[in-house]
């Protein structure tokens, strides 16, 4: 079973970790992709995604089912591994962002009961 944080910022972080993991491995699928036997490797999200919410759901169905390296003796393409990373980027900015207002809503909490 996997392991799914209530804490808002754990989760937020977990998105941001996940989300660094895959960008680690579409950069290593670039950087061997004229090796020979090179196996292509991806980051999969969706069975940490997908019970979490809207916005979670979200990036789960855009970016593939399970949470675990998955493996494909596949070609790699320059051209789609760099739109996987930009996609990544903007999903990554996303979470941050989630993050910070997840930050503020606290602190806007903190002060309003002070």
């Amino acid at each position: 079973m996997t392991y799914l944080p209530k804490d808002p910022i754990a989760k937020s972080q977990m998105y941001l970790d996940l989300l660094s993991n895959r960008h680690e491995a579409l950069s290593c699928n670039l950087a061997n992709m004229d090796t020979p036997n090179y196996v292509r490797r991806d980051i999969e999200f969706s069975q940490y995604l997908n019970t979490m919410g809207p916005l979670e759901t979200e990036l789960s169905h855009k970016l593939g089912p399970s949470g675990v390296i998955s493996a494909k003796q596949e070609a790699v393409s320059a051209a789609d591994e760099l739109a996987m990373m930009q996609q990544n980027s903007i999903l990554y900015a996303v979470a941050a962002r989630q993050m910070t207002n997840t930050i503020t809503e606290i602190k806007t909490a903190i002060n309003v009961g002070k």
